[in-house]
């Protein structure tokens, strides 16, 4: 690799125990695979299924016992459906997903039941913006939560090469030569040690990724933006949805009294209407120390409700920290790390396993090439200059996203520390005074801001690569990206940048097909 995007091959043993080094004679190589992936997320997942797609064979190991136990990632955007609908995957989560109609607003009120203070188009729902998304791709925003996605993805691998061994934990790698990786995992049912010598090693292990510790890559990190705590709730809703249809609403009553760990929160759809993920965000400046009882939580989902009448159930309880964080580089050699491993933020503009699938897509048609001796292995290089400052781009482009709330919080006069200043200031937007002409128009303006999240097929399409791998000899400077990257798709054949899509027809009537199919999508991104 060159020097400017990953250091020297490195033959790092790092973060071994004394016991586990002992132990190292008595333990021999049970496996060997050309492909060994390390996490079975949407990231490791939708690796398997793109290198499955060339007739390629593996193994993936997951510490977990199971896929996602909670509904974390849900918007699976258009330029992620088109990679899986390259594998022939598009219908398959077109049918367990979440139609786009339930899709069609995210809003702003005092509890699911109650106030409405404004709400937006969201996800190309918008009709002033559907000839946009229309133009960008021929696929779809849909809801799709994290817990139906993996298992398909695994059913996809397992069917097409790649065997899956959940609760086994990758403890750490030897480089055994410059082709061959030697990786000690521990079956987390029998506690046996074991190996597994591969020509390839693909840390998709999370954030807490023990591939990415070990190889020593450096993180950019900025200054997060506090804890958040997700609140997996059974209610059923649908009777006051009907008229309020949407996946996201953002609950918040300034002239009340907030519990601390519960100052405002997204009400986010996991089964139309019936199942719910609720979001809470602490007040500005309460800090990360909470421990709330069963009660507390119980008191805040109902809150969120609005309507004392309607049961709720808490299914489950997690808490997150919201990351701005980036690797450096994302490879080392033959190893290579992807999805959260790399990059780390929170789910605004719905963009965690959409780039994590982008990622594994990116890299897959690659190592193919390579194994097949379709390409000289140095195209391996133009993964991580390729993919990288498309991580630094998503994690700036999310954190941005809940920036761009807080001018909606403010006119809603949510942000004063008093509960009567809050009151004062809240209570403007339905006067008949000057004051109240200016918070209102202040409310509509900061609520039209944040289309940068609900409608951003900008930065979900105008990727730009640079890499060696990419021939610009004979072109002329790139053209600028549009004034607003965001929110405009560039339409642009310039290399580096995705292939247009356009729908074809044949001479006779029939169904018509999209150029992407008569061309591959590796076409579109290499």
């Amino acid at each position: 690799m060159s020097q400017s995007t990953s250091p020297p091959y490195t033959n790092t043993n790092a973060n071994r125990s004394l016991g586990e080094a002992s132990a190292d004679s008595d333990v021999g190589i049970a496996l060997e695979t050309d492909l060994l992936i390390i996490g079975a997320g949407p990231a490791g997942a939708s690796l398997a299924c793109f290198l499955g797609h060339y007739g390629l064979k593996g193994i993936i190991l997951a510490a977990t016992p199971s896929t996602a136990d909670t509904p974390r990632a849900h918007i699976t955007n258009m330029a992620a459906l088109e990679c899986l609908r390259d594998i022939g995957l598009e219908e398959e989560c077109m049918k367990a997903a979440v139609k786009g109609d339930s899709m069609q607003h995210t809003r702003w009120c005092r509890s699911m039941a109650g106030e409405e203070f404004a709400r937006i188009y969201s996800w190309g729902n918008d009709p002033r913006r559907r000839g946009d998304y229309n133009a960008a791709s021929p696929c779809t925003h849909i809801d799709i939560p994290q817990t139906v996605l993996e298992p398909i993805l695994i059913q996809h691998a397992t069917h097409n090469g790649f065997n899956c061994r959940f609760d086994t934990t990758f403890l750490y790698f030897e480089r055994e030569s410059p082709s061959s990786i030697i990786s000690k995992v521990r079956d987390n049912l029998t506690k046996q040690l074991f190996k597994v010598r591969s020509k390839y090693l693909l840390g998709c292990d999370g954030a807490r990724s023990q591939v990415l510790r070990q190889l020593k890559i450096p993180l950019v990190k900025k200054p997060g933006q506090g804890l958040a705590t997700n609140v997996l709730v059974k209610v059923d809703l649908g009777h006051v949805i009907g008229n309020r249809m949407g996946n996201l609403h953002w609950v918040m009553r300034p002239d009340e009294e907030q519990l601390p760990f519960g100052w405002t929160a997204i009400a986010r759809m996991v089964k139309p209407w019936t199942e719910w993920m609720f979001v809470l965000f602490p007040a500005p400046g309460a800090g990360v120390d909470f421990d709330p009882s069963h009660e507390e939580y119980l008191r805040c989902v109902k809150n969120i409700v609005g309507d004392d009448s309607i049961p709720v159930e808490i299914l489950g309880i997690s808490k997150w920290f919201i990351n701005e964080t980036v690797a450096e580089y994302y490879s080392d050699g033959n190893i290579f790390c992807l999805g959260d491993a790399v990059h780390r933020h929170p789910p605004l503009n719905g963009l965690g396993s959409n780039t994590c699938i982008q990622d594994a897509y990116n890299l897959a048609w690659k190592i193919a090439y390579v194994l097949k001796g379709q390409a000289n292995p140095h195209l391996l290089d133009s993964y991580s200059p390729e993919r990288q400052p498309v991580g630094t781009s998503m994690i700036t482009r999310a954190n941005q996203g809940l920036r761009d709330h807080v001018p909606v919080w403010e006119a809603l006069g949510m942000m004063d520390p008093s509960v009567e200043t809050r009151r004062k200031d809240f209570a403007q937007l339905s006067q008949a005074t000057l004051e109240g002409v200016a918070r209102r128009a202040r409310l509509q303006a900061a609520v039209e801001g944040t289309a940068h999240e609900f409608h951003g097929v900008g930065v979900e399409m105008n990727q730009q690569y640079k890499s060696k791998a990419i021939y610009l000899d004979d072109e002329a400077p790139r053209p600028p990206l549009p004034e607003d990257p965001v929110l405009e798709h560039q339409i642009t054949t310039y290399p580096g940048s995705r292939l247009p899509h356009a729908w074809l027809n044949t001479k006779m009537p029939g169904k018509s097909f999209r150029r992407l199919i008569l061309l591959g999508m590796a076409l579109s991104v290499c």
